[in-house]
């Protein structure tokens, strides 16, 4: 499948009942559907009309079978932007076909296009086919940066400070 029968785009209005539907197929995979709280309109307008990120998808036979969906970052030591995956996801049945390789070079090409020095990722430490994929690639884990995150109640609580 893939080559020729795999195309990497650019995500256009349209995809996104798709691409949402994946993505409840990515969290019940990491058991993580009871977090799901967003749904396709929501990704419709801040992909299409906010453009908060940016996505591509993989269509093998007319049918998109995986994606990317992407965010800018920025690094203060290269004063360069760069691209966070916020996730890639490929059915698994596609995954042997080259489709997740296929979707992370388009990212590495977007970087190299746009001067991007950087791509980078979060995988979960309990996802050893992901982690030896990443390895593959020529990843390199970050292992002396810790991952933060600030939200719900503590997040309201702290910006009414």
């Amino acid at each position: 499948m893939y080559g020729a029968a795999v195309e990497i785009r650019e995500a256009r209005e349209g995809d996104e009942a798709a691409i949402f539907e994946l993505i409840v197929e990515l969290a019940t995979y990491g058991n993580l559907a009871s977090d799901v709280s967003g749904d396709a309109e929501t990704l419709r307008r801040e992909l299409f009309e906010a453009k908060t990120a940016e996505a591509l998808v993989a269509e093998a036979d007319g049918e998109i079978v995986g994606y990317a969906l992407l965010a800018r970052t920025f690094s203060t030591f290269e004063c360069k932007a760069g691209i966070w995956i916020e996730d890639i996801y490929v059915r698994p049945e596609n995954r042997a076909a080259g489709v997740g390789r296929a979707l992370f070079a388009r990212v590495a090409t977007l970087a190299v296009e746009r001067g991007w020095p950087r791509v980078e990722w979060a995988v979960l430490d309990w996802n050893r086919l992901a982690i030896e994929f990443y390895d593959g690639l020529g990843a390199t884990p970050l292992d002396q940066w810790r991952m933060m995150r600030l939200e719900g109640e503590a997040l309201a609580e702290l910006s009414s400070a």
